[in-house]
């Protein structure tokens, strides 16, 4: 497969050639034309130019149009995220339908008007006029997105962007960036103007720097490590910010949980997308009352959780990224057990295969738990009671989701209050919410600006106020 970086769904002219490389095996799966600084810079005065906005009723008719070819080729486009990304087709699968429902939303509130009126004759020092809002299209948008969502983070960027009437220039990552061009080219054939969407591939100096600096571009978007979103947040200068960082989602079981339930969401939520999930499940903090039966029955569970090539129907766990993400992995769980971890099943690599592994009896301080580990990890840790788990799970740098297992309403209650993070789910996997629910982190997570279709939209326009005399 030959793709080239498009700018205003025309191929660059080229500056290198960037090649994408399948994990499990490592041949080759498609090769892309990159994009030079100067591109860019091509890009954003072609967006910036843009004056034949669509009206609402085409923007929502664009996006359903998309939604309806890419749903013809629901399993074209799984196979080709499993190609260059190593998951499982259960999970790509997944992923399509996912981009379905974005695409959907997106076009429902693209026809959506939240304009207000305002009486101006309140207020002893009004007049008798009247106030209008109406919603307008910034003049161009960035975004930034990671490997392990290729198509639906794409789409929770460029989706919205469109609904909004805003033009994007969007640099999908180097290590799965085939599903996204995929993806515009859909784009374009359901009548998107060239203009309002561009894909350039590129080195870091060329492409993605030149995003975050340009003083054009009004709204950068970008999911990735925290790392990067703090240099993004010190770079960016005088624009606006949509950052979804990295998380460390604690799932805590408490004594009087539903063991059976608890134990599902614990091996679903760590194992799933092969643990490469901002979402995912990387701390398990069980009540000393039930830890002994529920690290029992975790272990068995994950025994049935296979792991191999991502094409087989059977597997339930394809390869994370790369190789050198697995030896990291393997890094971390090594700490672990130095100091006094046990890996109860799971553990074994094999080039980017990593086993679904749990691990019990895992200090809190380790690397493991005290930062992000991405990749099908399940620690255990024990806590004495509800407000143990509350402070472990509060302790580390990040913010972004959680999940409480319990049967009481009153231990649910107290955890939505204390849980420092951007979502609480009780009974359900940290990561549980539908396309255009508010989504997002706080602390090293992000900083409070929710994604999700519906406040995405509000991200990439701006609200515009006038009045007149009737």
């Amino acid at each position: 497969m030959h793709l080239t970086s498009l700018i205003a769904g025309q191929p660059v002219p080229g500056a290198g050639m960037l090649s994408v490389h399948n994990p499990y095996h490592g041949g080759e799966v498609g090769t892309v034309v990159l994009a030079s600084r100067a591109d860019v810079e091509t890009a954003i005065r072609t967006a910036c130019s843009f004056d034949a906005t669509p009206s609402r009723y085409e923007r929502s008719e664009i996006l359903e149009q998309t939604r309806a070819k890419l749903d013809s080729r629901r399993e074209e486009f799984a196979r080709l995220i499993t190609s260059e990304t190593g998951l499982a087709l259960r999970e790509t699968r997944y992923e399509v339908g996912r981009t379905l429902d974005v695409l959907r939303f997106a076009a429902m509130e693209a026809l959506r008007d939240d304009g207000q009126i305002f009486s101006a004759d309140i207020s002893s020092q009004g007049k008798a006029r009247k106030i209008f809002t109406v919603r307008e299209p910034l003049r161009c948008a960035a975004a930034i997105t990671p490997f392990n969502h290729p198509l639906n983070q794409v789409a929770h960027k460029v989706a919205p962007c469109i609904a909004a009437g805003t033009p994007m220039i969007l640099k999908p990552s180097e290590k799965a960036p085939l599903v996204a061009l995929r993806f515009a080219e859909l784009l374009y054939s359901s009548g998107l103007p060239g203009p309002m969407l561009s894909v350039l591939l590129g080195q870091t100096s060329q492409v993605a720097e030149v995003l975050v600096r340009h003083e054009a571009v009004e709204v950068l978007a970008f999911t990735g490590g925290e790392t990067v979103g703090k240099w993004i947040a010190a770079t960016a200068g005088y624009k606006k910010l949509l950052l979804e960082l990295g998380g460390n989602d604690p799932l805590i079981v408490l004594n009087d949980a539903d063991l059976d339930l608890a134990v599902t969401l614990a091996a679903e939520g760590s194992f799933r997308n092969s643990g490469q999930r901002c979402t995912a499940v990387k701390r398990i903090l069980v009540e000393d009352g039930i830890a002994a039966e529920f690290t029992a029955r975790l272990a068995n569970l994950a025994a049935e959780y296979r792991c191999g090539d991502p094409f087989e129907e059977s597997t339930r766990v394809g390869t994370v990224i790369d190789e050198a993400a697995a030896m990291r992995l393997e890094e971390v769980m090594a700490e672990a057990v130095a100091l006094g971890a046990e890996v109860l099943i799971g553990g074994g690599r094999q080039g980017a295969l990593f086993e679904p592994t749990v691990v019990a009896a895992v200090p809190r301080d380790c690397r493991m738990v005290v930062r992000e580990s991405f990749g099908p990890l399940a620690p255990v840790m024990r806590v004495r009671d509800l407000d143990d788990a509350l402070a472990l799970a509060n302790s580390t740098a990040y913010g972004l989701s959680s999940g409480v297992v319990t049967t009481s309403l009153p231990s649910a209650l107290k955890a939505i209050r204390t849980l420092r993070c951007g979502s609480v789910n009780i009974n359900e996997v940290p990561g549980f919410r539908v396309e255009c629910s508010p989504f997002g982190g706080i602390k090293d997570s992000g900083l409070g600006v929710k994604e999700g279709v519906v406040e995405a939209i509000k991200s990439y326009s701006y609200v515009k106020t006038f009045s007149l005399p009737w």
